[in-house]
């Protein structure tokens, strides 16, 4: 395909996800599908070209003067194809298979895009939904807009090294080619840079070394998170919302196969690909407990040196890698999160034993679902102390730990702009050794 055939097909993506409220893997695996002619190239720049778009739809929407798909597609073409707005204006030459030429108006919107936005209000230049602007300048305050440009950067890459089987430098040399590099918080994470222009990542899940259980696709902070918990040998351990079973293989790993591990989540599907996942990476004592049985889960009581409880969020921490979640996200999504999170809170805090750990864990960026949550933990059973989490950051990866994003000094923020990760929370609780 030639590139303004790309542009145009990626405003009928667009189309589907503006216009019909589609998430955007569907709508590009639908195209992909009814256009078969489309080599992995071109569905790759369609790709880079939409998610693009989605980043930074309102400030692309306000440089446009307008926020149709064409208007989208056009002003992302620049930097996602890497050229000039007079090429992008070529681009759109009225030919078979583009788009008609640009109007004056467009013109002069493309000439807007990247420029000063002035009086333009903070969350439209931070590319934020509108009724979450005052919940992020609470977190944010006068940064929102630099946290806003950052999650609506593409991301890189992150691998976590499977330690029951590799060592990092194995993974970096998998990998150099494609630039990796050592992860810059963990010593487990591998990190290959976001590409640039119209550069494609590397199927990493495709690589010999993948099939072999080397390493897990895992961003930094989610490797953070797991490490902060602080799981070791001959613990006993329950991953409460295990989903797809990343962080039971990372908690697994840091266990070094002994003691028990049991993973546990309330979808049956997202559940699923942990057995795959398990016997991949050599993680021999996880105990893989019957999804939504929380009967069965409450019968075991409170006997585990640490509960995990990684909760059902906003995923907003993750925006840069799903760009579309960002503007299909309701209000109603948000008050749903908060009811799932309390129970799922009440159900971790009876399973730990005595002197044991709970740590609660989102990818979300917002205070309701964080300090929030904890803070209703903490009053709602007194039992369970706030762990510093620089305290548990020297134990567990023996390096000065970074401020968090939110200026709190107990529980840990992780953002792309401070941290060049997710956005990812953290909260450590103990419980007291004297509570019944």
């Amino acid at each position: 395909m030639k590139p303004g055939a790309r542009l145009s097909a990626a405003v009928d993506v667009l189309e589907e996800i503006v216009s019909r409220h589609r998430p955007a893997s569907m709508a590009l695996a639908d195209w992909g599908r009814a256009n078969r002619y489309a080599g992995s190239g071109d569905r790759s720049a369609i790709g880079t070209l939409v998610h693009d778009a989605l980043r930074r739809k309102a400030s692309l929407a306000a440089a446009m003067g307008e926020e149709t798909p064409r208007a989208l597609a056009v002003a992302a073409a620049g930097r996602a194809f890497g050229i000039s707005a007079e090429a992008v204006t070529a681009l759109a030459d009225g030919l078979r298979f583009s788009l008609t030429p640009l109007s004056e108006a467009e013109k002069a919107g493309l000439a807007r895009v990247d420029g000063d936005l002035a009086g333009v209000p903070d969350h439209v230049r931070a590319d934020l939904p509108d009724w979450l602007a005052s919940s992020l300048s609470r977190v944010f305050g006068e940064r929102l807009v630099m946290e806003g440009e950052a999650l609506a950067r593409r991301a890189p890459v992150d691998l976590r090294t499977n330690t029951l089987k590799a060592i990092r430098e194995k993974i970096i040399d998998a990998f150099a080619k494609a630039g990796a590099q050592a992860g810059p918080w963990t010593t487990t994470g591998v990190r290959i840079p976001a590409p640039e222009s119209g550069a494609r990542s590397p199927n990493v899940e495709a690589d010999p070394a993948h099939g072999r259980g080397w390493f897990e696709v895992q961003d930094e902070a989610s490797q953070i998170a797991a490490a902060l918990a602080g799981a070791g040998p001959r613990m006993q351990v329950l991953d409460l919302c295990a989903g797809a079973g990343g962080k039971t293989l990372a908690l697994g790993a840091a266990m070094r196969n002994t003691g028990q591990i049991y993973a546990y989540d309330a979808n049956k599907h997202q559940l699923r690909p942990i057995f795959e996942r398990l016997k991949r990476a050599g993680v021999r004592n996880a105990q893989v407990l019957q999804p939504g049985d929380e009967e069965a889960l409450a019968k075991l009581g409170p006997r585990f040196d640490l509960v995990f409880v990684d909760a059902p969020c906003t995923g907003s921490g993750v925006w840069r890698r799903r760009p579309d979640a960002k503007w299909r996200l309701k209000p109603a999504n948000l008050e749903q999160r908060l009811v799932e999170q309390r129970a799922v809170l009440e159900l971790a805090q009876s399973l730990v034993r005595p002197g044991g750990r709970l740590v609660y864990v989102t990818c979300s960026l917002l205070a309701e679902e964080n300090g929030d949550q904890a803070q209703w933990l903490q009053e709602a059973y007194p039992m369970y102390t706030p762990v510093p989490f620089a305290d548990a950051w020297k134990a567990a990866l023996e390096s000065t730990p970074p401020a968090s994003a939110d200026g709190d000094e107990v529980n840990l923020l992780l953002t792309p702009g401070r941290h060049d990760t997710d956005g990812f929370f953290v909260a450590i609780f103990q419980r007291s050794p004297d509570a019944g």
